[in-house]
């Protein structure tokens, strides 16, 4: 009689303490906020109510802002908790002038501090173009609650970027590869020219689908220009930044979460160099999305949000 009350009494403990800790549990519900970092405030905001795993999804740039992501945010929102941010510096996160400040691992504790903030555990990590480099960072030093990692249009090594980049460019007609060429190596361009070569480049492997998505118009206007130039360089294929010598390459096959890598038909993360990013991942899923340049998600969302789901429901 001793044996079965002790055992009443221990299931009756373990009853009461899972309630109080899910009574504890944070409840994310529909709301903005920001979040104290060193250097300022960075701006987030929770989407959707979906009891399933949250999505937390890191835009590109560097200093890009999450604006673009909003129609692939607001679409996966209606089943899943979605949390998106503006890194410090852009959007309507705190202006950033402090160039010390300006590198990956302030990114990465930028992305620490708003998963403590917001007491956010197991989730699925999204990231795209330098969003890429910022996720598998953070994934390298922060394994533990990741349950898995989308890499949209990633750049794992900035020297291929830069070679996909000639190559994208011997797709223009000759006059604009020059121009282009030209400005890398510094010589003085006729600003027109250059206005219209760069144009061309964009709308070919960036923003394929004209007008301009708003959200994209919006990204360009409340972008950080000193954090890009800081970290990237002056133009895509102009890498003279602290990320220039970037190359994650050799930790690809210590990823141990499940992975998938997207890219855009006409991307000018090019489908061949990220299929080698894949191939070094052991069970990563590789996905390219058709008619789309770098805005997978503006240029085509209908493919862009299917190969997503479907990762996400063979998990």
């Amino acid at each position: 009689m001793k044996r079965f009350i002790f055992y009443c009494l221990m299931a009756l403990s373990l009853m009461m303490y899972a309630c109080s800790n899910k009574t504890s549990m944070p409840v994310l519900t529909p709301h903005e906020g920001f979040v104290q970092v060193k250097g300022g405030k960075i701006w987030y905001r929770v989407w959707g109510t979906g009891e399933g795993v949250p999505i937390v999804m890191i835009h590109g740039g560097p200093g890009f802002t999450s604006y673009y992501l909003t129609p692939l945010a607001d679409s996966l929102s209606k089943e899943r908790t979605v949390i998106v941010f503006d890194q410090l510096g852009c959007g309507r996160s705190d202006q950033l002038t402090d160039t010390s400040l300006m590198n990956m691992q302030a990114h990465v504790d930028q992305v620490s501090a708003l998963l403590k903030a917001l007491k956010i555990e197991t989730f699925d990590l999204y990231g795209h173009s330098f969003g890429t480099m910022l996720a598998t960072d953070f994934y390298l030093q922060h394994p533990e609650n990741i349950r898995s990692i989308v890499l949209a249009s990633p750049c794992l090594r900035v020297a291929n970027w830069i070679s996909d980049a000639d190559t994208l460019m011997m797709q223009l007609p000759a006059n604009v590869a020059t121009v282009l060429q030209n400005f890398r190596k510094g010589d003085k361009q006729d600003s027109l020219e250059l206005a219209k070569a760069l144009t061309l480049y964009y709308n070919s492997f960036y923003n394929r689908k004209q007008p301009l998505s708003p959200y994209v118009d919006s990204s360009l206007r409340l972008q950080s220009l000193q954090v890009y130039r800081h970290m990237w360089g002056p133009e895509e294929f102009v890498a003279n930044g602290n990320l220039k010598d970037y190359n994650r390459m050799p930790d690809l096959s210590t990823i141990k979460v499940p992975v998938l890598f997207t890219t855009g038909q006409y991307d000018a993360a090019r489908p061949s160099t990220v299929k080698s990013y894949q191939q070094l991942v052991k069970g990563a899923v590789f996905e390219e999305i058709p008619d789309a340049g770098h805005s997978t998600m503006t240029d085509h969302i209908e493919a862009d949000l299917k190969v997503l789901s479907a990762f996400w429901k063979k998990l």
